[in-house]
């Protein structure tokens, strides 16, 4: 997908540009509060953040989503680390507004570390998922792109204005689209977009609804 597909004027200003690894720590390493910072290869590009309304009720419906999806599940242990970048030094680095551990062995900060994750130090997440409001052609090219090369097996894009969810698995060493997830085992996928649907205005609602429809699917465990 093209990122000319991006009419808003934040989405405009953004765009990706040829960047050293070094450039990028002396930029990652001095952020303005919302900014968020991805690398690939040699290039970098800067989510200017202000998102608005829409991105945060929707990035706070997925936390909530998650959260219930677990509940039922006491004996699995999982992670959120939203907002939290993850990187592979010199080559790979990005910020996904959704970082989800399954199964224990999530990253742990020691004072004097980096803030940042590791990927070389620590296993990859299970699954990464981007809001997108105004970012839907880049969470579905360059990030998407970016996602695959770190080796993400599970990545999601929700489309805010077509109340969407868009998920793959890695599969072979591509992402391919899938209709139920891995991560959270069962869940299909169109349940998520039906959950949105519900999203009139309030998410806690959403949420509320999409609790009383996992209870008819059957909870499935995984090693802890």
């Amino acid at each position: 997908m093209n990122t000319a597909l991006i009419i808003d004027l934040p989405a405009r200003i953004s765009s990706w540009r040829n960047a050293t690894w070094n450039e990028y720590i002396e930029r990652v390493e001095n952020l303005d509060q919302q900014e968020r910072v991805f690398f690939n290869l040699d290039t970098i590009w800067i989510d200017m953040g202000d998102e608005g309304i829409n991105h945060s009720r929707f990035n706070e419906l997925f936390s909530l989503i998650l959260f219930v999806w677990f509940y039922r599940q006491a004996d699995v242990k999982f992670d959120l680390l939203g907002g939290c970048v993850m990187e592979k030094p010199q080559t790979q680095s990005a910020a996904p507004d959704k970082v989800l551990y399954v199964g224990g062995n999530s990253p742990k900060w020691k004072p004097g570390e980096p803030r940042r994750v590791n990927l070389d130090l620590w296993r990859v997440p299970d699954l990464v998922a981007e809001i997108s409001d105004t970012t839907l052609a880049i969470d579905l090219d360059e990030k998407k792109q970016l996602y695959l090369a770190l080796g993400i097996p599970e990545y999601w894009v929700i489309d805010v204005k077509g109340k969407q969810v868009l998920a793959f698995r890695l599969i072979d060493g591509k992402y391919e689209q899938c209709s139920e997830s891995v991560a959270l085992t069962g869940l299909p996928i169109e349940l998520l977009e039906q959950t949105l649907e519900q999203m009139d205005n309030e998410n806690g609602n959403a949420a509320l609804w999409f609790a009383t429809q996992i209870q008819n699917l059957p909870a499935r465990s995984i090693d802890s």
